[in-house]
């Protein structure tokens, strides 16, 4: 594939979900990735706790 044409397509397909997204809806994507990124981190810091407490 072309570069220019690869960089036409990805430009174009990028700027059409911005486009069709809407302000609610990528607030409401922000907050679960990040409260998904928070359980993640604390979840793991517990498990690490417990494994080291257990040995």
């Amino acid at each position: 594939m072309d570069t220019h044409l690869r960089a036409g397509f990805i430009g174009g397909t990028c700027l059409s979900t911005i486009l069709g997204v809407q302000p609610q809806q990528l607030i409401s994507t922000i907050v679960c990735a990040v409260v998904g990124a928070v359980v993640s981190f604390c979840v793991s810091v517990v498990l690490k706790f417990l494994l080291r407490k257990h040995k």
